[in-house]
C-alpha cells in the first residue's frame, strides 16, 4: 500500500491575481496538486482593480476627445452626452467575465480554490477560514495596496480602488501623486469633464522615467486642462459639508468634491504570518526573494508586487511561471528584468523600454542621443495642439540603442515592437537600415538621423 503524501498539496498559492494563478495553473498542468487561496475574487489587482478596469475607463474618456476632433473631419456630433453610471456597470461586467474565465481555468488545470485570507502558521501551513491546510511549497503572491500618508482628514479620500466604482463622476477633483496611476486617472477625469487638479511633490509627474519624456508630458497635461501643481505639498484635508479643502503646506487652498491619493502601493504583507514562517521582509514590507524568487524559507517562494522588483502584470506573470517550471517541469527557469518595456496611458501615453538618458550616463556610457518633435498628422485636420515626442538613447562607442522612449498617439503598442529590437541589442545603425512605414509616428524611430547637440557643445557654438 503506498504511503500517505506528507502534505495536501504540493504547491499552496496565496493570492489568485495575474503571477499567482499562472504559477498555480502551471502546476496543475503539470501534474502536480495545485491550490489557490483567495480572500477576494479571483484575478487579483490587474483584471478587478488596476489595467484592465482603468484601461476600460481610458476608452471610454476619449471619446470625448474624438468627438471633439472629429469636426475638422466632417463630422458633426450634436447633442453628444455622457453617462457615467453605464459606463461603471459596463466595466463591472466585463469584469465578472474575466473573473469567470480566471475560475474556468484554476478548474481546468485541477487547481484547488480555497475562498478566504490566507494565514500561515508555519513554512508548510496555510490557515484559511479556521481551517488547515498542509504543501510541501507555498507561493505567495498577495500583491500591494495602495498606501496614504498620516494627515489630518485622511479619512477623506478615495484611492484608484475607490475611483473604478464612484456612483456618480465628480465635477471638481483633486488627485495627489505624481506616478503612472495619478496621470492616468487624472487623464480620464479631465477628457470626461471634471475640473481636475493634480499635486506633485516634485518638479513634475513620472520620477524615474527619462527626463525629456516627463517633461514633455507635464506640458500636454497642462494642456489637456489638468491643473498641474508641482513642488506641493499637502498639509491637512478640510470637509466643509459636501465639499472637500485641500490645505498645502504654504497656505493655499484648493476646494473640491473628491480627492484621490496615488502616492504609492505598499506590499500585502500584514498580518500574513510570514515573519512567523521565517520569510525575511524588506525595510518597507516586501518579501525579500533571490533570483529563483525563493525567501529566506526554502520552501516558500513570492512573485509579484508583493516582492516590489517590478510592479508589472507581465512580469509576475512570467515570474509565476518560472517558479512552476523550476519546481514541478525539471526546467529550472529565472526572470530577465533587462529591457523590460512599459508604458503609462496618460493622455498622452508613454511608452518606454531600456535605459533612460540619465541612467545611460550614470552607468558609464557615452551616449549620443536622438530626438523628434512634432504634431501627429491626425491633428494637422482635428486642430488639437497635441504633439508628439520621441527619444533613442545610443551607446556612442558600439552603436547599440539602449534605451526608446515615446510620449503621444499609441506609443505604447510602438514600444512593444522596439522592444524586441532591444532584447536583440540592436544598434543605431540597424534602426536607420530599417524602412519605416509611412505616413505613420513609429517610422521616426528608424528615420532620427542628427545627434542631438551636448549641452557643452550647444554652449560653445553660441
Amino acid at each position: 500500500m503506498p504511503a500517505l503524501p506528507k502534505y495536501d498539496y504540493d504547491m499552496i498559492t496565496i493570492g489568485a491575481g495575474s503571477g499567482g494563478v499562472r504559477a498555480s495553473r502551471l502546476a496543475g498542468g503539470y501534474g502536480a496538486r495545485s491550490a489557490v487561496v483567495e480572500a477576494d475574487r479571483v484575478g487579483g489587482t490587474c483584471v478587478l482593480r488596476g489595467c484592465i478596469p482603468k484601461k476600460l475607463l481610458i476608452y471610454g474618456a476619449h471619446y470625448a476627445d474624438h468627438f471633439e476632433d472629429a469636426a475638422n473631419y466632417g463630422w458633426q456630433i450634436d447633442g453628444a452626452s455622457h453617462d457615467w453610471r453605464t459606463l461603471i456597470d459596463n466595466k463591472n461586467t466585463e469584469l465578472d467575465r474575466l473573473h469567470g474565465i480566471y475560475l474556468s481555468i484554476l478548474k481546468n488545470n485541477n487547481v484547488d480554490l480555497h475562498e478566504g485570507r490566507g494565514i500561515l502558521t508555519d513554512a508548510h501551513t496555510v490557515e484559511v477560514n479556521g481551517k488547515s491546510i498542509t504543501s510541501e511549497n507555498i507561493l505567495v503572491a498577495v500583491g500591494g495596496w495602495p498606501q496614504t500618508p498620516d494627515i489630518p482628514g485622511i479619512e477623506h479620500v478615495i484611492s484608484s480602488n475607490e475611483a473604478l466604482e464612484l456612483p456618480e463622476r465628480p465635477k471638481r477633483m483633486v488627485i495627489v501623486g505624481g506616478g503612472y496611476i495619478a496621470v492616468e486617472f487624472a487623464g480620464i477625469f479631465a477628457s470626461l469633464g471634471t475640473e481636475v487638479t493634480e499635486i506633485v511633490r516634485a518638479d513634475t509627474v513620472l520620477r524615474g522615467f527619462d527626463e525629456d519624456v516627463r517633461a514633455a508630458l507635464g506640458t500636454e497635461l497642462g494642456n489637456h486642462g489638468i491643473n498641474l501643481i508641482t513642488g506641493g505639498v499637502v498639509d491637512c484635508i478640510e470637509k466643509n459639508g459636501p465639499e472637500f479643502r485641500v490645505r498645502l503646506k504654504g497656505g493655499e487652498t484648493i476646494p473640491t468634491d473628491c480627492i484621490m491619493y496615488a502616492t504609492g502601493r505598499t506590499a500585502n504583507t500584514n498580518g500574513l504570518g510570514l515573519k512567523e514562517a521565517g520569510v525575511t521582509l524588506k525595510d518597507n514590507g516586501a518579501i525579500q526573494v533571490d533570483d529563483w524568487n525563493r525567501t529566506s524559507a526554502p520552501n516558500i517562494y513570492a512573485v509579484g508586487d508583493v516582492t516590489d522588483r517590478m510592479q508589472l502584470t507581465p512580469v509576475a506573470i512570467q515570474e509565476g511561471r518560472a517558479v512552476s517550471e523550476t519546481l514541478f517541469n525539471n526546467n529550472p527557469t529565472t526572470v530577465d528584468y533587462a529591457d523590460v518595456a512599459t508604458a503609462v496611458f496618460s493622455t498622452p501615453p508613454i511608452g518606454a523600454v531600456g535605459l533612460t538618458e540619465s541612467q545611460a550616463r550614470e552607468r558609464g556610457h557615452r551616449v549620443d542621443v536622438y530626438e523628434s518633435r512634432f504634431r501627429p498628422l491626425v491633428h494637422t485636420l482635428s486642430g488639437r495642439e497635441e504633439r508628439t515626442y520621441m527619444k533613442l538613447v545610443v551607446d556612442a562607442v558600439s552603436g547599440r540603442v539602449l534605451g526608446a522612449h515615446m510620449m503621444g498617439m499609441d506609443a505604447p503598442e510602438v514600444i512593444q515592437g522596439v522592444a524586441i529590437a532591444l532584447k536583440c541589442n540592436a544598434t543605431k545603425a540597424q534602426f536607420d537600415a530599417t524602412m519605416g512605414i509611412h505616413p505613420s509616428a513609429a517610422e521616426e524611430f528608424v528615420t532620427m538621423s542628427t545627434k542631438r547637440s551636448e549641452p557643452e557643445t550647444a554652449q560653445a557654438a553660441e
